[in-house]
């Protein structure tokens, strides 16, 4: 296992029942040796998690805890935190019924984190429609962790969705929109203002003392001198005036073709892109099965695997735990690196 600076485990939410979060879970922590995992406890349902163990022949011993008791038993058994919810068991087949818990178990980890009862958040992936359906008012899982913040501080959230991988840390600074609603939306302010919380981010969770952040431009060749758009004149570029004259290390536009080579990468700590796929089609090229989602301007740390529930091979025991165990893992780097800094 590894040294921790925090000695409070790790959260992680179950997420949807129905997908392959429950089985990569279990497929993490009996990897957990080899895999130097920290400690944490698994928000959710111990019933189903029980039955996915014995469906997919896992030979593994649960105990249900407070946050508290994780670490204790971590070695020997899966810590698991109770709902009041609990959840139907069907793989591949999502539920309206289980909206409830899946909602109770982010509200539970960031109440954890809140009271100093989890150095930090890792979520298993949701299923948006049957939140839908249950009358969930938020576009997903980010932007309900910043309610739930704000909630709790009195202040706005900004959260902000950075993909890290081993070779790149990306940002698209317009995330699930239409591409033609993303340039509708795309101003100086916002790029300033992602790029003020990536910058303090990189500081405060990432350990790294001056980042070096590079800023695409949105149009091809970067507007060709604006021959193929002016956004890169109107916007981009006095948005990174702006950054660099408050002593941000900021460098712009680049043509997206030519931000995410090898050579490239060497030079800037993270890259923002004007819009998702700008940013996430390197990311996941690059490491589809080790990238991971962090959410940066939140008042504390969350991770996520970078994929979805993958109904179609739940319960099949085939889904990989890679992203998980990488989420799990940044998650505690990024918990160390906060309180050394604090």
């Amino acid at each position: 296992m590894t040294d921790l600076i925090s000695p409070l485990p790790l959260a992680i939410s179950i997420g949807e029942p129905a997908g392959i979060g429950p089985e990569i879970l279990l497929s993490a922590w009996s990897q957990r040796v080899a895999a130097s995992l920290p400690p944490f406890y698994v928000i959710g349902d111990p019933s189903l998690l029980r039955s996915r163990a014995n469906a997919l022949n896992l030979d593994i011993s649960f105990s249900e805890v407070e946050p508290e008791e994780a670490a204790s038993c971590f070695d020997t058994s899966l810590p698991v935190h109770s709902l009041k919810n609990g959840f139907d068991d069907h793989p591949g087949v999502p539920s309206l019924m289980n909206a409830a818990g899946v909602i109770e178990a982010i509200e539970r980890g960031v109440e954890h984190a809140f009271k100093g009862r989890a150095a930090g958040i890792v979520t298993c992936p949701i299923a948006k429609k049957p939140l839908y359906d249950a009358g969930f008012q938020f576009p997903g899982h980010t932007e309900f962790l910043g309610h739930l913040a704000q909630i709790r501080t009195g202040q706005p959230a900004t959260p902000i969705m950075m993909l890290a991988g081993p070779d790149l840390r990306a940002v698209p600074i317009t995330v699930h929109l239409a591409l033609k609603e993303a340039i509708a939306i795309l101003d100086a302010d916002l790029i300033v203002t992602t790029a003020r919380i990536v910058d303090a981010d990189l500081k405060s969770h990432f350990g790294i003392a001056a980042p070096r952040m590079a800023i695409s431009g949105l149009n091809p060749h970067a507007g060709e001198e604006g021959s193929m758009g002016r956004e890169e004149i109107d916007i981009i570029i006095p948005a990174i005036e702006t950054l660099r004259a408050e002593g941000i290390d900021a460098v712009g536009p680049f043509p997206a073709d030519t931000m995410f080579h090898a050579r490239a990468r060497t030079t800037y700590d993270a890259a923002l892109c004007m819009y998702h796929d700008q940013a996430l089609i390197p990311a996941k090229t690059l490491a589809f099965d080790e990238a991971v989602n962090v959410t940066l301007g939140l008042p504390f740390i969350r991770t996520s695997p970078d994929h979805g529930t993958a109904f179609n091979i739940a319960g099949k025991g085939i889904a990989k735990p890679d992203s998980l165990i990488s989420a799990i893992q940044l998650a505690r780097r990024l918990a160390d690196n906060s309180v050394a800094t604090s």
